[in-house]
């Protein structure tokens, strides 16, 4: 008897996508020690950042090539997110760690807090709704995203070295991306509740 069609069409757990996102995992430990290991010299923050910089650009190809090539598998469902979440946990702990060391212009612990509590609980919040349906990503989910990115990079390299209206541009970054982090996660909220009504007035009627 030969097997279903959908069993013989789904793509290996071994593949690109995969391969890129287990190296960003790789990834997120080698960012930190680079980024602790000489925190007041300029070059080994380059280095960190540049780190930082292929662990994203990992992120960006492993969904496209995934998308384009139909090579979405459990693996990448489950991992990619965990893998997203480590690297900029990482580097959010990390740089709020180093804030004030060796006069690093780190990052308060109130920014790395609240933004850490909403993303993985938001997270927490995905998979507890999805026996109600599924929660898509919301429109300020990619703002989010690229403000949160584009600010760990410019604190990355930190913020001593670079000119002043460059720091300026970092902090502005960094605010955008805690308050679209606080409104895209009050705005997960609520469809969170609105599914799980529905659902709920579902299975009532």
């Amino acid at each position: 008897m030969s097997e279903p069609k959908h069993a013989v069409d789904r793509p290996s757990n071994l593949n690109v996508p995969n391969v890129l996102t287990v190296i960003r995992i790789i990834l997120v430990p080698v960012y930190v020690v680079v980024l602790f290991a000489a925190p007041a010299d300029f070059g080994w923050r380059l280095a960190a950042t540049a780190v930082f910089v292929v662990a994203m650009l990992t992120d960006l190809a492993d969904g496209y090539i995934a998308r384009r090539y139909n090579l979405v598998t459990d693996f990448g469902k489950l991992w990619d997110p965990v893998a997203d979440k480590a690297l900029t946990g990482a580097a959010f702990v990390s740089l709020s760690i180093l804030d004030g060391v060796q006069g690093q212009v780190g990052l308060p612990w109130f920014f790395t807090i609240i933004i850490l509590v909403r993303e993985w609980g938001i997270t927490w919040v995905r998979a507890a709704i999805a026996k109600y349906g599924i929660m898509a990503a919301n429109k300020g989910g990619k703002a989010k995203t690229l403000t949160q990115t584009l600010a760990l990079i410019m604190f990355s390299m930190g913020l001593q070295f670079l000119p002043a209206p460059v720091q300026v541009v970092a902090w502005v970054l960094m605010w955008a991306a805690l308050i679209l982090t606080v409104v895209t996660g009050a705005d997960y909220l609520r469809h969170a509740w609105n599914i799980r009504r529905d659902a709920k007035a579902a299975q009532v009627g």
